[in-house]
């Protein structure tokens, strides 16, 4: 490293960098290129984004100045509260970015022949349909608070809905307050008005409430004039364990997350035209801090239902759909056992389809030769069709054992939820271990064969998730390898017996051996750059703010290591820095599909070593979680993911250059063709299947 520079100038701060995915998802809601219903719902994905950037990022800069204050480390609170001024700028210039962009698209829908419209731009017959609309459909969902001193507005609020906050006003009295949550979570939020002419007209389901705040009022409380406006309040998502030696580990997850539910707001957000005195008010009842938000945004704020926009004009308004393919190596066999004894298998999702997953745990809970099942889960759909393999699998006669990660963030009600229901069925549950998360993606079929007891392992990258797999981008293999196989079985026992010794060869395993491999291979690289052979790392990650990987390839792109790296999320990296990062590039691609898998692979000298995991390079994932690598020893996959990594380093469509200041530039396409690599990627998965069909074509 050079002398002249610090950690800081080598290390780009991470909440900066998340920042700077949520602006590419900004860009994308920004682009004319792309339909004008999916731009609306980028702008969902990017409010979605922010909430959850608030809950986590925001919330822990704000408890890390509380503690350096107590501490009184001042050189470290003037850290913190600069990083924190620097997030409040840069947040503050995009949410002007995000509101001129509603603007701007709401007005170019108007272009499609679809309107949203404000309560004065109403008719009478409008008026009358939504009044029988309002006492039908949504009164019943209307359970008002009415604020007074004995009320303890902020435990009352549920940070993932939005309120309106109406003022019941009365000549020379106070003003009756009240909080009404706007129900989006029973109803939708995009209320369409029956068709008048060619125009197909929608109003938001807060200004149907706003307009009816009487139908809702009179006769419980006197009043002359109401006022209503919106708001939203974030919390903090951090919660606590309880201290109690025989509280069970899922009962202590189910006391935290009433901790979440009266946790601090970290952030409120308002219609900029509430009037000073009912703002006043609500930051009196909110118990504002001088570390919270308080922000004044355009009327709508909570913008995240938005990626649920209803497409009610024409279909080319939205993307077109890509039907998920089916796997040949699948498809031309009996029985998924005969499908992987043939061959490893390599999936990547939503390209290929998620039925073949499903498939697999669905013929093992009634193949009369599996014995056992083991899964790991950390987010699944509501409606799992892999929980009910599970259960029908011990209705069999099989022994099943489920790890459920009570810790999964945001998924923790659920989890704990699912975790009773499989303990009910017969299933055996593991919640997982307090020290560690669970966050592998694996699942173990162990079968019975020529009196063998025989592995069917499968490691990828991504959650058993049959929602999530439709547009998270995810490798998943499958193999009958013994000796990942049972290694596989290794990981479960290390979950269920954590003080028994185990050892690893084959995989990746957090916090075991994981880091320390990858610091191996980029050391093994810096060394071959240094004797004068070809050395090269490829890499996709979500996200890459470990320090210690960060600083080894620093190390070796000096030593002339070429790096090349796909990063959706954070990244602590800063290439092109001289002397420094000289040789590592690396880019962003941002599109329909959320790029979600992790992946890394080494020259080795021409003896490639590749791994696909479901670790990100951060230090949580290589050192307080369960985290599985597996490595790819068919010459066929590894080639497979290569082409489909350089198909994302060509993008010139969707691809952002990350350089050492992260200000999102499209990467240049010059005299290049246009490529996006999502569809590219599609279009050699296709074929790839196609010579299965014909092999000799």
């Amino acid at each position: 490293m050079t002398d002249d520079l610090t950690l800081n100038d080598l290390i780009y701060p991470k909440e900066l960098s998340w920042l700077g995915f949520n602006e590419r998802v900004l860009q994308e809601a920004e682009d004319k290129s792309s339909p004008i219903i999916e731009r609306l719902r980028f702008l969902g994905i990017y409010s979605n984004n922010m909430d959850e950037f608030y809950r986590v990022r925001v919330a822990n800069l704000r408890r890390s100045i509380l503690i350096e204050k107590n501490r009184d480390d001042q050189e470290a609170v003037k850290y913190f509260e600069s990083l924190m001024q620097q997030v409040n700028e840069k947040i503050a210039v995009m949410t002007k970015r995000l509101e001129a962009t509603y603007q701007k698209t709401v007005r170019e829908l108007k272009q499609h022949n679809i309107e949203l419209i404000e309560p004065h731009q109403l008719n009478l017959s409008q008026v009358e349909w939504l009044n029988n609309f309002f006492k039908r459909e949504v009164l019943i969902h209307i359970a008002p608070i009415l604020i007074d001193k004995k009320v303890d507005l902020v435990s009352r609020l549920n940070d993932s809905a939005a309120y309106m906050f109406i003022s019941l006003d009365r000549t020379e009295k106070q003003p009756k307050l009240a909080t009404v949550e706007i129900p989006t979570d029973k109803i939708s939020r995009f209320v369409i008005l029956p068709k008048q002419g060619k125009m197909k007209q929608i109003i938001l389901l807060e200004d149907v409430i706003s307009i009816f705040v009487d139908t809702i009022f009179k006769g419980f409380v006197q009043y002359d004039s109401f006022r209503s406006y919106s708001f939203k309040m974030t919390r903090d998502s951090e919660y606590s364990l309880g201290d109690g030696i025989d509280d069970s580990y899922l009962d202590k997850m189910s006391d935290s997350m009433k901790q979440r539910l009266i946790a601090e707001p970290v952030r409120v957000i308002y219609d900029g035209e509430m009037p000073k005195d009912m703002l006043a008010a609500l930051k009196k009842h909110l118990k504002h801090s001088s570390y919270d938000n308080l922000v004044a945004a355009g009327k709508v704020r909570n913008v995240k239902d938005f990626i649920k926009f209803p497409n009610i004009g024409r279909t080319n308004l939205e993307n077109k759909a890509i039907p998920a393919i089916v796997s040949q190596q699948f498809n031309k066999h009996e029985t998924v056992f005969k499908a992987i004894s043939a061959q490893d298998i390599l999936l990547y999702y939503p390209y290929h389809s998620f039925i073949h997953f499903t498939e697999f745990v669905r013929q093992a809970a009634f193949d009369p030769r599996v014995k056992h099942i083991r899964i790991s889960l950390y987010r699944v759909a509501s409606n799992s069709r892999i929980i009910s393999s599970l259960i029908d699998a011990v209705d069999n006669g099989k022994s099943v054992t489920v790890v459920v990660e009570l810790r999964a963030r945001f998924d923790e009600e659920a989890n704990i939820a699912w975790a009773k229901t499989l303990t009910d069925a017969g299933v055996v549950v593991l919640v997982g271990n307090p020290a560690f998360k669970i966050h592998t993606k694996l699942c173990l079929v162990s079968r019975e064969e020529k009196g063998n007891l025989v592995h069917y392992a499968h490691v990828g990258t991504g959650n058993f998730n049959e929602n999530t797999a439709k547009f998270y981008t995810d490798f998943s293999l499958f193999t009958k390898d013994q000796d990942i196989g049972n290694e596989v079985l290794s990981v479960f026992e290390l979950i269920q017996l954590p003080y028994k010794q185990q050892k690893f060869n084959h995989l990746l395993v957090s916090p075991l051996n994981n880091k320390s491999t990858l610091l191996k291979w980029i050391d093994n690289e810096t060394e071959m750059a240094k004797t004068g052979h070809n050395a090269e790392i490829l890499l996709k990650v979500n996200n890459l703010v470990d320090h210690d990987l960060v600083q080894r390839l620093y190390k070796a792109s000096q030593h002339g290591v070429k790096i090349r790296g796909i990063v959706r999320g954070m990244c602590s990296l800063r290439p092109g820095i001289k002397g420094v990062s000289d040789n590592i590039t690396l880019v962003s691609v941002v599109d329909r599909f959320l790029e979600h898998a992790r992946v890394v692979i080494f020259h080795n000298n021409g003896d490639t070593k590749a791994y696909i995991s479901s670790a990100d390079w951060m230090k949580r994932n290589m050192e307080d979680r369960v985290e599985v690598g597996v490595p790819i020893y068919s010459e066929r996959l590894i080639e497979q993911i290569k082409t489909i990594l350089e198909w994302q380093f060509k993008d010139t469509t969707k691809a952002r250059l990350l350089d050492k200041d992260q200000l999102n530039r499209y990467v240049k396409r010059g005299n290049r063709r246009k490529i996006r690599s999502q569809l590219e990627i599609y279009h050699y998965l296709k074929g790839q299947e196609k010579l299965e069909i014909e092999p000799n074509n």
